[in-house]
């Protein structure tokens, strides 16, 4: 890679000198280079394709970009890789884009029940079966191709249709099964569409994504770009951990989409004059574990401030809560759900051990320098914050693993260099709090380790959701012992129903609850028995 600015190559000294990651970099001044893929200041030239870039990270993945398959200029008719029936039925238009013929109820409510599609709550529209049936840009298309997407996922099939219908959702699927882009094209779509028509010059925002966190809030920008490249599109990340002024500036200089936590968006919206009357679309992810961070009353808030929106609500996890705030927030909801409800994916193999708390950590090592068991990379799931960075340094000691902890506690600086390090591989494993068991996407992670369960069977079904992406197996290992008795019921069921082994100790230990439970209430009617004859005597 060579300097930008004095022709400086990798093997010369500045060498130790050239930034790793995109954070790392200013942003361009004006009539200076821009990265090709982050825009900020492109410092370097790529020694292989001589396109200016800010990093290392930038550079990989500009190399990465462009070894995928050159797109054609026009789509070709998609090739579906699903089972083929006479049932489906599709029309070429002439100009590369693939049409379905309206669905009777009984193919479409065929296509739902081979994808375990359920819906609620009216008239919704058909399930697609290709990217090409949507009535989206053909820009938005081939980013759609280019971004990997060949076809869609069961939540994607449904999910998009409906959001570009106008409809108001809740939709539920499983961890890794494709949510963010099941709201991301339909809304790209709406902004592409509604500059093209008003060809405004002020740009107010048209849509809000508001997610728990501040990774999942980059990653889902990230993945915004990517599908709205080339189209009238940009967003501005509104987040804690940067300065604020200068996320006002990008949200006033002229954007489509703000994605933000709830917290900072409504700093920004109070200290600053910011228009929201344009804004048509609010999408709520993780919604779910927006309740338990108790984000409910600023989600309100911000929902207040916007003029009747659509509401796109999306989780792995429904609970009755979750329900109760969708009927909140807009009258008519459609609700998608797709697979088996609160329940983990189905392409994780759960392995429980019963292992005693004082024993945790040797059981830990055992696995992590174990040819056998150890399938990096790896998430190690624990409970509190000083727990995650003492075990992500015991882990570093005994086992000479590099290893680093994220939690909310560390600054947005470290958690995008420790996330940067684990997404390029240069980091095996990983300690986080419950931050990364909500929508994260981790492509690469084949193995999570829930070193301690955290309090509920739902957050449970998040983490080792991240073992998972797509479909694509992985694993996970979970410790459990006496500590978490009052989730054994539950989480019987859950293994139950993923066909995984229940430790002996669990149902012995839940058989012991029973006995126990009995003999008191025996032991209860004895006294009330005694005490009535007594009584009677008398």
């Amino acid at each position: 890679m060579e300097n930008a600015d004095n022709d400086q190559t990798a093997g010369s000294p500045a060498e130790d000198e050239v930034k790793k990651y995109s954070m790392q970099q200013r942003e361009a001044e004006p009539g200076e280079p821009q990265c090709v893929e982050c825009k900020r200041y492109g410092e370097y030239i790529c020694d292989e394709t001589d396109d200016d870039i800010c990093s290392l990270e930038c550079k990989h993945k500009l190399l990465f970009r462009i070894s995928q398959p050159k797109l054609p200029t026009s789509l070709p008719v998609p090739k579906l890789r699903l089972p083929v029936t006479d049932e489906c039925v599709y029309v070429n238009d002439g100009n590369g884009r693939v049409e379905s013929k309206s669905l009777s109820n009984g193919k479409a409510e065929m296509i739902r029940g081979k994808f375990e599609i359920v819906v609620k709550g009216g008239c919704v529209p058909d399930p697609v079966l290709s990217f090409g049936e949507c009535d989206v840009p053909q820009k938005l298309l081939q980013n759609i191709e280019s971004a990997g997407y060949e076809i869609p996922t069961p939540v994607q099939m449904q999910a998009i249709p409906a959001a570009l219908a106008g409809q108001s959702l809740l939709v539920s699927a499983e961890t890794g099964s494709g949510k963010t882009a099941a709201y991301l094209v339909p809304v790209i779509s709406r902004c592409a569409n509604v500059r093209k028509e008003l060809s405004v010059t002020e740009k107010k925002p048209l849509v809000i994504v508001l997610t728990p966190t501040r990774e999942l809030c980059i990653q889902v920008e990230e993945q915004a770009k990517v599908l709205g490249k080339g189209l009238p599109f940009k967003t501005a990340l509104v987040v804690g951990g940067d300065a604020m002024a200068k996320q006002i500036y990008r949200v006033k200089s002229g954007i489509e989409m703000i994605v933000g936590t709830p917290g900072r968006l409504i700093d920004l919206l109070a200290k600053y004059d910011v228009e929201l009357d344009s804004v048509s679309v609010l999408v709520i992810d993780e919604v779910d574990s927006m309740l338990q961070r108790g984000f409910r009353e600023q989600v309100m808030q911000i929902y207040r401030a916007l003029s009747q929106p659509q509401v796109l609500l999306y989780s792995a996890t429904v609970p009755v809560e979750v329900e109760k705030m969708t009927s909140s927030l807009v009258k008519e909801v459609k609700v998608i759900t797709v697979g088996k409800v609160n329940e983990p994916n189905q392409a994780v193999k759960q392995v429980v051990i019963w292992v005693e708390s004082k024993k945790k950590k040797q059981k830990l090592f055992d696995i992590l320098t174990s040819k056998q068991h150890f399938k990096p990379p790896v998430i190690v799931f624990v409970g509190s914050r000083l727990g995650a960075d003492l075990l992500a340094e015991a882990i570093t000691i005994t086992t000479s693993l590099k290893t680093l902890a994220i939690h909310g506690e560390k600054s947005m600086k470290e958690r995008r260099e420790t996330l940067n390090l684990f997404i390029l591989g240069e980091l095996p494993v990983i300690v986080a709090t419950g931050i990364l068991g909500r929508g994260i996407d981790l492509l690469h992670v084949k193995q999570v380790i829930v070193f301690d369960m955290p309090n509920s069977i739902k957050e449970y079904v998040h983490q080792i959701g991240r073992a998972s992406r797509m479909g694509v197996e992985g694993n996970s290992i979970v410790f459990i012992n006496e500590e978490n008795r009052n989730l054994f019921p539950e989480f019987i069921g859950i293994l139950k129903s993923s066909g995984a082994a229940i430790p002996r100790e669990i149902t012995s230990s839940r058989l012991d609850v029973r006995l126990k439970t009995d003999f008191e209430k025996r032991m209860s009617m004895s006294r009330m028995l005694i005490s009535d004859d007594t009584n009677f005597d008398h």
